[in-house]
């Protein structure tokens, strides 16, 4: 059993068979070989063998005729290692006495080699780690006739383990297969945890590299909770955690029972409670749990799903969608957050060097002006359907903002001239994440209907922290108490102007934040469908008073880490089942 340690990016736990998709996506079965089959079994490894070898042969030959011996002898040396004998009775042993498939005993096996040439300080040898990679690959593809599957075309359930996976990958996943995954690289903010969330997707990203010391088909837990990722699981560990699962879902159907209850605190102060949605099908889940309204409907799936500009009515169809399905509860639609990485707007030849410094969110649109008007017809056209919001992410400055205002009124100004139905009262707000939004808060509230509060880069951009970077996770910290003085500032000046605020970060959807967010004066939160119960829950069970005293003593301590034990201790007073 091995437990690695990373960073919990969407809460859960999941257990089942790994597939590892630095395979370029070969499912490897863990299957059992009965005794009948197991001379079958080692007749397929030994034909495998055969023709990786003159495959292998071949290149060596050709690449030696036309560049010479020297690059010939490459080759040679992958022959050497798949010839080896005492590598071919680890293989046999494996089937014929552990009654392994032959694909789990070439990617076992091959797997552990590259792991000791790996860990050997020569840089010689550690190359060597990568031909045993090449070796694996080229036999797994003659056991498995050169199948590959997908992940976004999983049929049967499965663990998911990758170096890193995109936003657009990730995307993709069906919850319904995919139970869980794990990569090596990523941090608690990243675009990729975020969708993690939405799909209700245990997570554990940042873990650093592990995947050279397992195999797919091993036996893996994924503890979204906690962070950490078990391979290969003891009987002890794997029953704690079935377990664990049991308790899960009893804690899921009694606050279920909430579900119909409105989110108000003790003494009758309402709380509006929306959802986060990134995908259309999340609507069902959000009402189903009681939500009030969207808070975040986030369109960038619109633009990850394929390599190209989603039209005005495929941007329209979605919108129109999630508008219908909740009923004339309001619906705050963001537009466009991706940088100019992810949308190919990079000029040939360069690179982003800082994506999150750089050319993205409203940046980007009011870069691309005919990418933003088509995005805001769709939205206008929707809010004909019932009570639609439109929404600016990233708006630093005064000058932005009004820029992007002018625009949604020309293209309200040519939808009129056209005759299509819109709200010509629609309510306009803006995101506020970046520092010097903050600062200047009081004039942007002179411009807006409401604002939502994006603790995700306010926290990146405030402690200069890229939040997808598990170098720096640790430093990334929502409770820092910079961070929590740009959110109570925003908070006040927006109640002072009586201009309606909310939280739609990560943050809003953590249990111990929830007393300190509304002594600060919240009451409006918007958190992924899943946390609304947990949310509610808390809502239900403190005083407007009690929190105010929690947020003083909070405002009052030095750092992070003495603020998060704080807001543990009272969490466990106010809810317990919610204490991890």
């Amino acid at each position: 059993m091995q437990i690695y340690r990373g960073i919990a990016a969407s809460p859960g736990v999941a257990m089942g068979e790994a597939m590892i998709m630095d395979h370029e996506g070969f499912r490897i079965p863990r299957r059992f070989v009965v005794d009948d089959a197991v001379n079958d079994e080692l007749r397929r490894l030994h034909v495998a063998i055969e023709e990786v070898a003159d495959e292998i042969a071949r290149n060596r030959d050709t690449v030696a005729e036309q560049l010479g011996d020297q690059y010939g002898a490459i080759f040679s040396a992958h022959l050497q290692m798949l010839r080896d004998q005492q590598l071919q009775q680890q293989l046999e042993t494996l089937i014929r006495q552990h009654h392994h498939s032959p694909e789990y005993a070439v990617s076992t096996t091959l797997r552990r080699y590259a792991k000791v040439f790996h860990e050997l300080e020569s840089d010689n040898l550690v190359e060597r780690a990568q031909d045993i990679f090449d070796i694996e690959k080229s036999l797994l593809a003659k056991l498995l006739g050169h199948r590959r599957e997908e992940i976004s075309h999983l049929k049967t359930p499965t663990i998911v383990l990758a170096h890193a996976l995109t936003p657009s990958e990730v995307a993709s996943l069906d919850p319904r297969y995919v139970l869980a995954f794990s990569t090596e690289t990523g941090g608690p903010g990243g675009h990729s945890a975020i969708l993690a969330q939405g799909l209700e997707i245990p997570a554990v990203v940042g873990i650093g590299s592990f995947l050279t010391d397992l195999s797919g088909g091993d036996l893996v837990i994924i503890d979204g909770d906690h962070g950490t990722v078990t391979i290969d699981p003891d009987e002890k560990t794997l029953q704690r955690y079935q377990q664990e699962v049991e308790v899960h879902r009893a804690r899921e159907i009694q606050l279920a029972e909430l579900c119909e209850l409105p989110a108000e605190t003790i003494d009758q102060e309402p709380v509006h409670l929306a959802a986060n949605i990134e995908f259309p099908h999340e609507v069902q889940a959000s009402l189903r749990r009681g939500a009030d309204g969207i808070g975040l409907y986030r369109t960038e799936f619109l633009y990850l799903a394929s390599n190209r500009e989603p039209t005005e009515e495929e941007h329209y169809q979605a919108y129109a969608h999630v508008v219908r399905s909740m009923k004339q509860r309001p619906v705050v639609i963001r537009t466009l957050d991706l940088g100019a990485d992810k949308m190919g707007q990079v000029p040939h030849g360069e690179e982003e060097r800082n994506p999150f410094l750089g050319l993205r969110s409203i940046r980007l649109a009011l870069q691309n002006l005919p990418l933003f008007r088509v995005q805001l017809r769709a939205i206008l056209r929707a809010s004909s359907l019932g009570p639609v919001q439109v929404m600016f992410p990233l708006v630093a400055t005064l000058e932005q903002l009004r820029q992007a205002r002018t625009i949604l009124d020309e293209v309200m100004h040519d939808l009129r001239q056209e005759g299509i139905d819109y709200d010509s009262n629609l309510p306009v707000g803006m995101m506020v994440e970046v520092p010097s939004a903050v600062m200047v808060i009081d004039r942007l509230l002179d411009e807006v209907d409401f604002i939502s509060i994006g603790t995700n880069d306010l926290i990146q951009y405030a402690l200069a922290v890229d939040r997808s970077n598990k170098d720096v996770a640790e430093l990334y910290q929502a409770s820092d108490p910079g961070v929590l003085r740009l959110i109570e500032r925003s908070i006040q000046a927006a109640n002072d102007a009586r201009i309606p605020a909310s939280v739609c970060g990560q943050m809003s959807g953590m249990p111990r934040y929830i007393p300190l967010l509304l002594g600060m004066g919240l009451r409006g939160f918007s958190v992924p469908p899943s946390s609304i119960p947990e949310v509610k829950r808390i809502c239900r069970s403190v005083t407007i008073s009690q929190c105010k005293e929690i947020a003083d003593q909070a405002m009052s301590m030095e750092d992070a880490q003495q603020i998060n034990q704080f807001l543990t201790r009272e969490l466990r007073k106010i809810a317990p089942e919610l204490v991890a």
